[in-house]
């Protein structure tokens, strides 16, 4: 084992030489670790200093996730008819992607199952969560990512549009979801002629429901009441566990998890967050009781300690995890690689918040192995695409060698 300057361990096939030059300078306040597919370091830089890790937080959240739901874990959402009073219950369970197809294809089982023709109200039921949730960092903009969370929501708690000449009025800007006139206000509140505006939190309790009467009212079922949110209370209604009925998500956790790292959703992360603490410590789910079970699990699998995590998304500023600690997340997400968005020979996430940059992930190399590396920037001005770059070369100057290696043999 050769000890290169700056007391990075390298393996002899390696050689000191490529990997002594320094990547950064040592002035700056940036943290950066390379390191093979067994976790041991051939570069680092502040690798135990603590940094805002911005979105490559998501990585952290979706093991957990995983390890905690499975993989193939699917979300549900229950529903009853009550054949007294005709009040269809529905109770979200906190299913990020109850997007409209989804709400469609849920209507369509509602009609098959209980045979109804008529309904009364709609009554939601958004308890499985708590009602004061309040996600640090998050402001009160019509971005995406300051979409709320809750155990029933609907596409993301957004809603997509655009300006029809042809029409002359707003229209909904996916196809397969409609725009209710409901939201016309908010839309030119916005001024914007197309785009995506999150609800607000009232309104996001109700939009399920209005989409669930949209679907049900195009399939000829008539709806004499209104959309209430309420409580789905079994004593009180004498539920039957034969007229009690489950609608599972066809979409399973790693495709969930897909999702979440390609778009970087925020709501996603939190929604995950949130229902692997209620699995854990019971509901109503609380950001509180999702962030301990991440740190459980971060200090009972990964050894990992002395984490600061606020949220799961990495929109808080009060996040914080070392490049060393990043490290170690990696290493146990190399199972699931293929779920990180892929450019080339890098598997990988960034993050970026203000005067934040961050970027993690996995460098193949051409010998078919992963260099896991860990890039965090928390200076104004500074990205990290010129030291990303720096660790790519360096991880083919170590392939080269091996190969170089392997033929003096």
């Amino acid at each position: 084992m050769i000890i290169c300057s700056g007391g990075l361990f390298v393996p002899p096939c390696i050689g000191a030489k490529n990997l002594s030059a320094s990547i950064i300078s040592a002035n700056y306040p940036i943290g950066i670790v390379l390191a093979d597919d067994q976790g041991n370091i051939l570069y680092s830089r502040n690798k135990d200093r603590q940094f805002i890790p911005a979105s490559i937080l998501k990585i952290l959240t979706s093991l957990a996730a995983i390890n905690i739901l499975g993989q193939d874990y699917r979300f549900s959402t229950a529903y009853f008819f009550d054949k007294n009073s005709k009040n269809l219950y529905i109770k979200g369970f906190g299913d990020p992607l109850l997007i409209s197809e989804i709400i469609e294809t849920l209507c369509l089982d509602i009609i098959l199952t209980t045979k109804i023709k008529q309904i009364h109200h709609i009554i939601l039921d958004p308890t499985y969560f708590s009602e004061q949730i309040t996600v640090p960092g998050k402001s009160n903009s019509l971005n995406p990512y300051d979409a709320p969370v809750g155990a029933l929501c609907a596409n993301f708690n957004t809603i997509m549009f655009k300006w029809s000449s042809k029409q002359n009025k707003f229209v909904s800007a996916e196809a397969q979801t409609p725009l209710l006139s409901v939201f016309y206000d908010d839309i030119n509140r916005s001024g914007l002629r197309q785009g995506r505006i999150i609800l607000s939190k009232q309104q996001s309790f109700l939009y399920p429901g209005q989409l669930i009467k949209y679907f049900l009212e195009k399939n000829h079922i008539k709806i004499t009441g209104d959309v209430l949110q309420g409580t789905w209370d079994t004593r009180k209604l004498d539920i039957k566990e034969k007229d009690e009925h489950l609608f599972v998500s066809p979409f399973e956790l790693k495709e969930i998890v897909k999702k979440l790292l390609k778009y970087s959703s925020n709501f996603i992360a939190n929604q995950l967050v949130l229902t692997i603490g209620a699995k854990t410590y019971g509901t109503p789910a609380t950001l509180e009781k999702g962030v301990n079970t991440i740190l459980d699990y971060s200090i009972n699998h990964l050894k990992l300690s002395h984490l600061r995590l606020s949220e799961g998304s990495g929109l808080s500023r009060k996040n914080r995890i070392s490049p060393d600690q990043m490290l170690k997340i990696l290493i146990e997400f190399m199972p699931f690689y293929s779920l990180l968005n892929c450019k080339n020979n890098d598997f990988f996430k960034t993050g970026t918040l203000s005067d934040v940059r961050t970027c993690a992930g996995y460098i193949l190399g051409d010998d078919n192995k992963f260099y896991p590396y860990v890039i965090m920037v928390n200076q104004k001005n500074r990205d990290y695409k010129s030291i990303l770059k720096k660790l790519q070369t360096k991880v083919s100057q170590i392939t080269n060698q091996k190969k170089t290696k392997k033929k003096l043999i």
